[in-house]
C-alpha cells in the first residue's frame, strides 16, 4: 500500500479501568479525502493482477482471435483511462463502501455521510456520470444529479485499524448478481456441476466479460450468501480458509473446485464476447454453513471494469491499495498489436437512407464485422418507456427514430475540450420488449448495444427486416477517443445521461448479431467465433468498395 498525504489521524493513550489504552481518532475530512481519492483512483485504475491477466490472454496460442482482440481493446482502454481524463467505462457505478472499524478507532460516528461527502465530491469533480435515480413516488423518480446515495456498511473489527473496500459497480455487472434456493440434491460434484453450467450460461455477455467470477454454496441467510458472493468477486475474500471445520463451522474457498469451475466456463464457448474459452478470468468458490431446511446458492461476477481498491487507516496514516499506473506497459509491441487488428471489415455509411443501409446488411452475414461511419441516435431505457406510452396513446415514434441507427448507451461527463465522454455500449437485452413495437412502427430497425438478446428480437427483426449490432462492451474511453466525434442532445433533455443523444462516429467497430432473417450468433453451434480484427480504412493503403 501506498500512502496518502491525508491529515487528520492521532492517536491518544488514556487509562481505561486502570488500563492503559491507546485510541486511534479518525477527523471527519479524513474520511471525506479518502473516499474522494479512492473513486478517482477506482474510476481510471486496475490492478495489476488483472491486467496482467489480459495480457496473458494475449500471449496464450490456444486462445480465440476473439479472445485476444478483446483482451487488446481493453488493455487500450486502460492506457486511455490512465490518463485520468476519461474514465474507463461510461457506467462509473453505484458508490459502494464496505468497512470495518476497530474497538480502539474513534470517529464521531457520522461515518456514512462523512464518506458520502468525499464520493459526492469526486463525482462532481472528474467526468463521471450520475446514475441514482431517486423516487418521488412509487413509480416516479428523477436523476439525483450527485451519483449519490452510495451504499456504505460500516461494521465492526478486532484489529486496531479501519480498513475500507471502496467499490464502483455499474449496472451491468450487478445485474448479474443472482441468488437460487436449491436443496440438498445438487450437494455432490456432478450435480452442482450441471447446476452451475446451467446457471453460468444464463450470464451472457452483457456484462463485459471476461469476467471475474464467484460462486458461493450455502449461508445462513439469502442476503449473507449474496454479499459474499460480492466480496468474493472483488477477491476481497482470497484469504479464507482452504478447507472446512465441521465444529466450528466457518467459511471456506474450496481451490480445487474453483479450478473445475473455471474449466468449465473455457467450453461454454461465449469466451470473452464474441467466442472462444475466456468467458472468465479467474473463480472464486465459497462454501458457508447452512440452515438444513435451506441451501442458498449465489453467482456474482466484476466485469471487464473491475473497480475495487482497499484502504486502511492506522496509527501510521493513511494507506491505500496500489493499483496499476503503467497500464501500457501490458500492451504486446506494436507489430503484435498490428497483426491482432489486422482483419475484413465492411464500411457502412450510417448518412444514407435506412431502406439502403438495410439492403447492404441484408448482404453479409451473423458474423461479420462493420466499420460504422455517421449519424447514430443514442436512447436508453427511460426514452423507450416514455416513447413506448406514446404509442400506446396512439402517437408516433420520432422520425430520428426511423431515419438513424439507436445506440443503447448513456454517456460520462464530457471532458473540456473533447467531443465526448467515455461512452460505450450498456445492455441491450433491457430494451427487448420495445423492439416488436417499435419495429412495427418503423422505428429501430437497426439496433447497436452489447450482449445477447432475446428470442422475441430474433422474430421482430425476421418479421420487420431488422438487425442488432454488437459492440464490444468495456473499451468508452478507447471509443470517446478514437471512435466519437460529436455529441449533442436531441430530445428530452431533462433526463440528464438518459436524453435522446446525436452523435457522429468513425470507423465504430461492431459486429452483426442478429439479422433480418432471424439468425442470431449465439444461437450458433459449437464454440462461436467471430472474425474480428481492426478497420481497414482508406488510410491503410486498403480500398474499401
Amino acid at each position: 500500500m501506498r500512502g496518502l498525504d491525508i491529515g487528520g489521524v492521532e492517536t491518544t493513550t488514556v487509562e481505561v479501568g486502570g488500563t492503559s489504552r491507546s485510541f486511534l481518532t479518525v477527523a471527519p475530512e479524513t474520511l471525506s479525502d479518502l473516499a474522494e481519492v479512492a473513486f478517482k483512483e477506482i474510476s481510471h485504475y486496475l490492478r495489476t493482477d488483472h491486467l496482467a491477466s489480459l495480457r496473458a490472454i494475449i500471449d496464450d496460442p490456444e486462445a480465440s482471435d476473439n479472445d485476444v482482440y478483446v483482451a487488446l481493446d481493453l488493455l487500450q482502454n486502460a492506457a486511455v483511462s490512465a490518463g485520468e481524463i476519461l474514465p474507463m467505462c461510461q457506467d462509473t457505478g453505484t458508490a459502494i463502501v464496505s468497512a470495518k472499524r476497530g474497538p480502539n478507532v474513534l470517529t464521531d460516528g457520522d461515518d456514512a455521510r462523512h464518506l458520502s461527502r468525499g464520493i459526492g465530491r469526486a463525482y462532481e469533480e472528474l467526468n463521471l456520470r450520475y446514475s441514482q435515480l431517486a423516487p418521488a413516488s412509487l413509480f416516479e423518480e428523477s436523476n439525483s444529479g450527485t451519483n449519490l446515495p452510495a451504499q456504505i456498511e460500516v461494521a465492526l473489527s478486532p484489529a486496531d485499524d479501519y480498513e475500507l473496500l471502496f467499490m464502483a459497480k455499474g449496472g451491468g455487472s450487478a445485474n448479474k448478481s443472482f441468488l437460487y434456493q436449491e436443496t440438498k440434491a445438487v450437494l455432490n460434484e456432478s450435480a452442482m456441476l450441471e447446476f452451475l453450467a446451467e446457471k453460468i450460461s444464463t450470464l451472457g455477455t452483457a456484462a463485459c466479460p471476461p469476467y471475474h467470477l464467484a460462486v458461493v454454496i450455502g449461508g445462513p441467510s439469502a442476503e449473507f450468501t449474496l454479499k459474499t458472493a460480492k466480496l468474493a468477486s472483488a477477491h476481497y475474500l482470497d484469504d479464507l480458509p482452504e478447507s472446512g471445520d465441521a465444529e466450528l463451522g466457518h467459511g471456506f474457498r474450496d481451490r480445487e473446485f474453483e479450478q473445475t469451475v473455471f474449466e468449465l466456463t473455457q467450453n461454454l464457448g461465449f469466451g470473452a464476447q464474441f467466442g472462444g474459452k475466456y468467458f472468465c478470468h479467474d473463480v472464486r468458490v465459497v462454501r458457508l454453513p447452512r440452515h438444513n431446511g435451506s441451501l442458498p446458492i449465489a453467482i456474482a461476477v466484476s466485469c471487464s471494469a473491475d473497480r475495487q481498491i482497499i484502504a486502511r487507516i492506522n496509527a501510521d496514516g493513511v494507506f491505500i491499495e496500489e493499483l496499476e499506473h503503467d497500464p501500457a506497459r501490458f500492451l504486446p509491441a506494436m507489430g503484435r498489436v498490428e497483426e491482432i487488428e489486422s482483419g475484413n471489415v465492411t464500411a457502412i455509411d450510417l448518412d444514407r437512407p435506412m431502406p439502403s443501409l438495410q439492403e447492404q446488411l441484408s448482404e453479409l452475414s451473423v458474423g461479420d464485422r462493420v466499420s460504422l461511419t455517421g449519424t447514430v441516435v443514442v436512447a436508453r431505457d427511460i426514452v423507450h418507456a416514455e416513447l413506448r406510452d406514446r404509442l400506446d396513446a396512439g402517437g408516433e415514434l420520432p422520425e430520428y427514430f426511423k431515419d438513424h441507427p439507436i445506440y443503447y448507451a448513456g454517456p460520462a461527463k464530457t471532458p473540456e475540450g473533447m467531443p465526448s465522454g467515455s461512452f460505450g455500449p450498456t445492455t441491450s437485452s433491457r430494451m427487448d420488449t420495445y423492439v416488436r413495437q417499435f419495429q412495427e412502427a418503423g422505428g429501430s430497425m437497426i439496433m447497436l448495444g452489447k450482449g445477447n438478446r432475446s428470442a422475441q428480437v430474433k422474430s421482430s427483426c425476421a418479421e420487420f427486416g431488422g438487425f442488432y449490432l454488437g459492440s464490444i462492451g468495456g473499451p468508452a474511453a478507447r471509443l470517446a477517443q478514437d471512435c466519437i466525434t460529436s455529441v449533442e442532445v436531441l430530445d428530452m433533455e431533462e433526463l440528464g445521461m438518459e436524453a435522446v443523444w446525436k452523435i457522429h462516429v468513425e470507423e465504430f467497430p461492431a459486429f452483426i448479431i442478429t439479422d433480418d432473417k432471424g439468425n442470431d450468433f449465439f444461437d450458433s453451434t459449437g464454440p462461436p467465433t467471430l472474425g474480428l480484427g481492426r478497420t481497414r480504412t482508406v488510410r491503410d493503403g486498403t480500398r474499401l468498395d
